[in-house]
């Protein structure tokens, strides 16, 4: 009896030896350091991959979060890169509508679009198509509470999908930005881009058709001989007038300063992003100086980098900015195109807690640790 003991023992010890020899070795980080997975070639089987190498998983209604691409943009991602994720996971292409007046600013029109730009292998939903959701926001330099699309709070997690490129305002855009605009009803859009109230310009012109006043959630409009004048101390800042004037005369209010309105986008991405969980996939390709919300924006001004994913936000924007500075042979390719550093948003969502700027680079195909050069390459 004790000779089959024996020798099921050492059976048993040679099995798991056996099985330790042919399993990568788990990559080891500090505390302050996160996992970031990388893949050069961009393709729908290694954006699967990222997702999959996350091993963070996601059950009930799940939310993908895209941008569908503004009428006659050229640059943003092609989705079919999603088709196999979208068939592994089966989640709903999630979106808000714009601030701006075009096709994305209604929802029947910006579901058209979207189907017409190749998205037509997941159900859409238009997160603020039937009202607006508010939460409170606490311990924010900017913000005591931040809007979103009511829809928001019917799912149960969340894949931020991001094309990583540049913006005339944030630098960059990258999943900071795809969560602080990319949720936000139109309202919150207004609210981080400018002051919490819309303004009129050349209110004389207005016919009088009385379109504003009656579209106006909280009746704070009013038609004088002037035109129309708002009541700041009803308007609730919903940017509503903003769309409905056929004459375009209500406008954002005053921009914010670059500072100011960086700090804003990592608030709203904050408060959201602790509303429900997330996972963060970030591509690096068609990079232009102008984000997808152009509709003339500019031809790439760099080779394509590749993609990562990370349950870390600060990380995964960290490794962006380095892996696209590097590429272009700067310090930061996006303040040399446009004049303003989106390494703002990092610092910030570092300093409030939301992740780590340190990171580990692991190829997504090898398991192995990769150096930027290396990546770059």
């Amino acid at each position: 009896m004790k000779k089959r003991f024996s020798l099921l023992a050492v059976a048993l010890t040679a099995l798991i030896l056996c099985l330790s020899c042919n399993s990568k070795p788990k990559i080891q980080v500090a505390d302050d350091e996160s996992i970031v997975y990388f893949c050069k070639d961009i393709t729908p089987e290694n954006i699967l991959k990222l997702y999959e190498a996350l091993g963070v998983k996601q059950e009930g209604n799940i939310g993908l979060k895209v941008h569908f691409g503004e009428e006659g943009n050229q640059n943003f991602l092609n989705p079919e890169l999603l088709r196999p994720l979208v068939e592994k996971v089966h989640p709903t292409f999630v979106e808000t509508n714009v601030l701006y007046v075009s096709k994305r600013r209604f929802t029947d029109s910006h579901i058209a679009l979207a189907k017409e730009h190749g998205f037509t292998f997941a159900p859409i939903d238009i997160l603020d198509s039937e009202d607006e959701l508010v939460y409170p926001a606490e311990g924010l330099k900017h913000f005591d509470k931040v809007k979103t699309g009511s829809h928001f709070a019917n799912y149960d997690a969340y894949i931020i999908y991001s094309h990583f490129k540049g913006h005339g305002s944030a630098g960059f855009g990258g999943a900071i930005k795809n969560i602080a605009m990319g949720f936000a009803s139109p309202g919150g859009k207004m609210a981080q881009h400018a002051e919490a109230f819309p303004s009129c310009r050349n209110a004389n012109s207005c016919v009088g058709c009385n379109r504003c006043v009656q579209q106006c959630p909280a009746g704070a409009i009013t038609i004088t001989d002037e035109g129309p004048v708002i009541d700041t101390s009803k308007c609730i800042g919903c940017a509503k007038c903003i769309a409905e004037c056929p004459l375009k005369i209500f406008k954002p209010g005053e921009s914010a300063s670059e500072e100011v309105f960086l700090e804003r986008l990592v608030e709203y991405a904050k408060v959201l992003s602790e509303k429900k969980p997330m996972v963060y996939i970030n591509v690096m390709d068609n990079i232009s100086k102008s984000c997808d919300c152009s509709g003339k924006a500019p031809a790439p001004f760099m080779e394509k980098v590749g993609a990562v994913a990370s349950t870390d936000i600060v990380a995964i924007e960290m490794a962006c900015h380095q892996l696209t500075a590097l590429k272009w042979g700067s310090e930061d390719a996006f303040k040399d195109v446009n004049g303003i550093s989106g390494l703002g948003q990092v610092e910030y969502a570092h300093k409030l807690g939301m992740g780590n700027k340190k990171f580990v680079l692991v190829d997504v195909v090898t398991g192995e640790r990769i150096s930027l050069k290396d990546a770059v390459k």
